[in-house]
């Protein structure tokens, strides 16, 4: 009688760290397939990033694999950089590649418990005992279980009075799609739609690559990541977190302004409530959640989603110097004029229409979240087939609390997980590192039990 099959679509950061801990935690008769439509396995596309001047936005010695291993990254690192440090914001793709040796080494314990397959899951059938995934070249596998780890789709486009301008040569859908800021005259001036990470990853491209001309960067607050700080956390005394959003912001005020006054940081205030940010998220009503999205998401995400002091350098500097230019505004309409744009916004807080002239367009504004707009053949199967459904706030899928896919109807699905971004309408937090692995923990435990289920099933057919 042959183990049970979980296959995992998307070799990621998220799915191959679930792959990890499976097999970690799974009998030796349990098989994983791990399936990855880029070439890439183990980094995804945070982690793919060959400039050296992306860094993590954690440090090195919080961003192990492995909970009981606590030191596991830090020791690769300093096998490769002596002087790295617990506190080192080290290069993304330096952790790429730490991902990638954890599967080379599991795949040199035993490979034939690990297959990686290249290829594009299209479609997902559903037998009385197992699952078929249809894939692309008309191939298929068939598997016990499946974990959907297909992590960030790139940015949908603002709305504008004539969206045709996204279908013309001077804008660019994805940022990180390796022709986003090719071809580019180093004086021209670049519009960066949105002010989050991912712009401040297109800033420091930019940079590197000897540009000299404006960087114009638009979004409807103009808030740009705050920095990490290297500072010693002072002690604070314990108290309860609020679930109600504008009493846990009041709160989170009120004890960032009682650790300053001791001599410490508001950052230590946001990273004492990071280990507890999904209970709260989760403890809040569903009105609340929404509260929160509409009015506190963009200030949470650039208090919570921080850049390294060197990269908060660089781009202070850009800004002292008039390169980088942060506007705030929606907006309205792009005219073309032949080599270069006009993107016409109106200015928040007023009815001033403003332009900025560019001659590329470049949306930053962060992953599209809405399944029922994602135009990938898997995600769109899998909505018509009424397997997955969208989580109510739009920003993922429906999922239960052990990251089982929710269908049309509402019924827990006993074969189909999800795990990743694709979560965070449940989780919240479900984007760095040290989340997705408390998550993959979870998961890979449960995942083990399902299997352990399956066997039973199997040895009673």
């Amino acid at each position: 009688m042959t183990g049970p099959t979980i296959a995992i679509v998307g070799a990621g950061f998220s799915g191959t760290l679930l792959a990890l801990h499976v097999l970690r935690r799974c009998p030796p008769d349990v098989r994983v397939v791990l399936i990855e439509r880029h070439l890439n396995f183990g980094r995804g596309q945070a982690y793919s990033t060959g400039n050296p001047s992306h860094l993590l936005n954690v440090t090195a010695g919080r961003m192990s694999a492995f909970h009981d291993r606590p030191h596991d990254f830090l020791d690769w690192l300093q096998s490769q950089l002596p002087e790295a440090e617990d506190a080192t914001f080290a290069p993304r793709q330096m952790f790429g590649d730490y991902v990638r040796s954890l599967l080379n080494e599991e795949i040199g314990r035993d490979g034939a418990r690990l297959e990686l397959v290249h290829g594009d899951v299209r479609r997902i059938e559903k037998a009385p005992d197992h699952l078929t995934l249809r894939m692309d070249r008309d191939r298929s596998l068939h598997a016990d279980l499946l974990v959907l780890a297909v992590g960030n789709f790139p940015p949908e486009p603002p709305v504008v009075a004539d969206m045709t301008f996204y279908d013309g040569p001077l804008y660019r859908p994805d940022p990180w799609a390796a022709e986003a800021l090719e071809g580019l005259d180093p004086g021209a001036p670049v519009l960066l739609i949105g002010t989050g990470l991912t712009t401040v990853d297109a800033v420091i491209s930019l940079l590197d690559r000897g540009h000299a001309g404006p960087i114009h960067a638009l979004s409807r607050r103009g808030l740009l990541p705050r920095r990490h700080v290297r500072a010693a956390a002072v002690a604070m005394p314990e108290e309860p977190f609020p679930t109600e959003p504008l009493t846990l912001l009041r709160f989170m005020r009120r004890r960032a302004a009682a650790a300053e006054a001791k001599g410490g940081t508001w950052q230590q205030i946001m990273d004492e409530l990071r280990p507890f940010t999904g209970d709260v998220w989760q403890a809040m009503s569903m009105l609340d959640r929404r509260r929160f999205l509409r009015h506190a998401r963009p200030w949470w995400d650039v208090h919570r989603h921080r850049c390294a002091p060197e990269v908060a350098d660089r781009i202070d500097d850009a800004r002292a110097r008039r390169q980088l230019r942060v506007r705030a505004g929606r907006l309205q309409r792009f005219e073309v004029r032949g080599d270069a744009v006009d993107a016409v916004f109106r200015v928040r807080g007023s009815d001033v229409l403003e332009t900025i002239t560019a001659a590329r367009v470049v949306n930053c504004s962060g992953p599209s979240c809405d399944y029922d707009r994602i135009g990938h053949p898997l995600i769109r199967a899998l909505l018509a087939d009424g397997f997955v459904r969208p989580d109510p706030l739009r920003l993922g899928l429906d999922v239960s609390g052990t990251c089982a896919v929710l269908g049309t109807d509402g019924a827990i699905s006993p074969r189909i997980f999800a795990i990743g971004p694709v979560t965070r309408g449940a989780f919240w937090e479900m984007t760095a590192v040290p989340d997705i692995r408390r998550q993959c923990e979870m998961l890979a435990t449960h995942l083990a039990g399902r299997a352990g289920h399956v066997r039973q099933q199997r040895a009673v057919a």
